[in-house]
């Protein structure tokens, strides 16, 4: 066992820390590139939550749930990604008083361009996640 190991857990202190760095190089990268495109990083990642959605359509309880928010936090985030002209609001045709959540054909581009750079970069990460991870 190593001096950076703990005996009692068999943590190693020094993996969960380059981990964590990762993670902060990663989020601010994200934040950066999101600024740079005109949105800040919450509405990059309700975009994000919005169009990679794989279930029923999202609604705004979905996107509150997604990013750990409250609802009425996520309706005005909403609000502001409509009026941004970034997502729609569109009736559930079964049950009208539901109301989902599409992204744009503008918001559509931004995340295509924005999907592009953070993969990228996810790349560039990924040998040093790789070892980290099989490490742990």
């Amino acid at each position: 066992m190593t001096a950076r190991r703990t005996a009692a857990a068999g943590v190693d202190y020094r993996l969960l820390a380059e981990f964590r760095f990762l993670q902060r190089q990663f989020l601010d990268f994200s934040e950066r590139a999101a600024r740079k495109a005109g949105l800040t990083p919450q509405q990059h990642q309700a975009l994000l939550a919005i169009r990679g959605s794989d279930g029923p359509p999202p609604s705004v309880g979905y996107l509150a749930d997604q990013l750990l928010i409250r609802h009425h936090s996520a309706v005005g985030l909403a609000n502001r990604l409509v009026a941004a002209g970034l997502l729609k609001r569109v009736a559930d045709a079964a049950d009208r008083r539901r109301v989902t959540l599409a992204p744009t054909a503008k918001a559509e581009a931004l995340l295509a361009k924005l999907s592009s750079a953070h993969r990228d970069e996810l790349k560039r990460m990924a040998p040093t996640l790789r070892a980290i991870l099989e490490t742990l």
